[in-house]
């Protein structure tokens, strides 16, 4: 190859990787843009009783973006060699964490659990984390024992253990939402990495029972259900949350009552600025800004199993599995988060990624974000490579 052809293919490549990144980030600026602005604008009326002025919450949320953005593209120049070499450390580091915050002393009560370590003027929710770090370490066990994968004492059994173990401290806080969506994701990553189907709904079949009986023998969560199935029946205490975001729903019709306008949020709906963000979306942007977010979701999600599917064409099977891992855990998010909001699921305390308020969930989904474009650089094409 002469020097004009190899200068000319490096370029090429060089704009490929920029393309890949950029058709990444589009939805990932849109979805934090939204962030800003819809934090400030559910955060108008009530912030006189709750959070001090409105402008104060705006320049929280405002530095949580920022800080975000950092901490993305600074995990995007991590070479996935050492991500994957520091995946079990980051399990055990975790799990490490969210032991010691049911230490007295160490976790912070908020709402009835213990789920947050104060840090100075902020709390951080390790949780948020450890989601991201169990991908990384699912992901790596995937590609080194892609070959006994089909042996259930040597695949699915190993990680069962490891998911009963920090869902064991995940319960003990209490944080069923976040074991759920974990478990969950684990679950969809087994599936894709070719686990046998027999042992795939044996365990399945197994966590399922287990989560029908943690929500028997919990009362607060048999009342969810029972709010969630007649919120009516109780309108002022078990369906109250999913009664106030129908009529939010219900206000918005098909473009909205206007940004700023929203009237669920004059402390009407509880969480408006975190867990029913969504709900105040629907009602001041209406069935089109619904559209709009949930739009920029799918293209985020889509573009994460287009990675993953170029990875695994070239061979990259950690790369595969860590984007399909993020891609399965935006999902879920999302779908529990917008399905929870518009009461095609039980009430749970789940935020939704990039837009609601609050820094551990925002830095964690840019950690996820920081690891798929550095899917995208190690799956650019390079001069010479043959696909």
């Amino acid at each position: 190859m002469s020097a004009s052809h190899a200068v000319k293919a490096t370029l090429m490549s060089g704009s490929a990787e920029v393309n890949q990144q950029m058709s990444l980030l589009i939805p990932i600026v849109g979805l934090l843009g939204l962030s800003i602005v819809m934090v400030f604008s559910a955060s108008m009326s009530a912030s006189s009783m709750e959070q001090g002025p409105a402008l104060s919450v705006l320049r929280q949320q405002g530095i949580f973006v920022l800080l975000a953005i950092i901490m993305m593209l600074v995990v995007s120049r991590i070479p996935l060699r050492l991500v994957e070499k520091a995946g079990p450390l980051l399990v055990i580091f975790s799990m490490l964490v969210l032991a010691a915050i049911l230490l007295p002393g160490v976790g912070t009560e908020v709402w009835g659990s213990v789920r947050w370590i104060k840090l100075g003027p902020v709390n951080i929710q390790p949780s948020e984390f450890a989601k991201v770090f169990m991908i990384i370490y699912i992901a790596g066990f995937l590609t080194r024992k892609r070959e006994e994968m089909r042996i259930f004492s040597q695949g699915i059994l190993i990680v069962a253990i490891v998911l009963a173990m920090f869902g064991g401290l995940l319960l003990m806080e209490p944080d069923f939402g976040t074991t759920v969506v974990i478990v969950a994701t684990v679950f969809g990553m087994m599936f894709l990495g070719g686990i046998r189907y027999l042992h795939f709904f044996i365990i399945m079949g197994i966590a399922v029972m287990g989560g029908v009986l943690l929500v028997t023998f919990a009362a607060y969560r048999m009342q969810r259900i029972v709010g969630f199935m007649d919120p009516w029946s109780d309108p002022m205490n078990k369906g109250y949350q999913l009664i106030q975001s129908y009529i939010a729903f219900g206000r918005g019709g098909w473009s909205g009552i206007g940004l700023g306008e929203s009237i669920q949020k004059l402390n009407y709906l509880p969480a408006a600025k975190t867990d029913f963000l969504f709900a105040v979306i629907g009602e001041e942007l209406g069935f089109i800004g619904v559209l709009v977010v949930l739009g920029l979701f799918i293209a985020l999600i889509w573009h994460a199993f287009s990675l993953s599917r170029r990875a695994e064409s070239l061979g990259n099977l950690f790369a595969c599995r860590l984007a399909q891992g993020i891609g399965l855990l935006i999902a879920i998010e999302v779908l529990i988060n917008t399905g929870v909001n518009m009461g095609v699921l039980p009430t749970k305390g789940l935020p939704l990624p990039f837009i609601s308020q609050g820094g551990s969930s925002l830095l964690a989904s840019s950690m996820a974000m920081g690891l798929l474009l550095a899917v995208a650089r190690e799956t650019t094409p390079k001069p010479g490579r043959k696909r």
